[in-house]
């Protein structure tokens, strides 16, 4: 593995209601909500959900991107996800995300195996979106 100073701090996805995008992934992965009630209350343009210690997924509204003049092109991406996120978990915890995302009738693909990452090849995968079509892929390592 390298060994150099940058990390992902985070990543945006496009959503149509961040407020329900915070609570899929808190129900559905256990991830953290942040700052959801200072966006209700108009405080903040977003909130986010906390992945690990050092990285979060900012929840920005379809309608943050008319508000971007700085940067070219921004009001353009909304609406255009990723291809995808990847998120590793422990194997228990993706063995009870399948089963939650099952009991929520989420839609997902079959267990995946020896995909490579930023680990090497993870045992397990699979795919699933969120309610906004943003792809995630879930995996473990061993």
């Amino acid at each position: 593995m390298t060994h150099h100073m940058a990390r992902l701090d985070h990543v945006v996805l496009w959503v149509a209601d961040p407020v329900a995008a915070a609570g899929f992934y808190e129900r559905m992965l256990g991830l953290e909500p942040l700052r959801v009630v200072e966006f209700t209350a108009g405080e903040v343009s977003f909130p986010s959900v906390r992945v690990d210690e050092e990285t979060i997924l900012d929840l920005a509204p379809h309608t943050l991107a008319a508000r971007m003049p700085a940067l070219p092109g921004a009001a353009d991406s909304a609406g255009h996800p990723v291809n995808h996120i990847c998120l590793c978990l422990a194997s228990d915890a993706f063995d009870a995300l399948r089963a939650r995302l099952a009991e929520h009738a989420v839609p997902m693909t079959d267990i995946g195996h020896d995909s490579f990452g930023a680990r090497g090849k993870a045992p397990r995968n699979f795919y699933f979106r969120d309610p906004d079509g943003n792809v995630v892929e879930a995996r473990h390592y061993d």
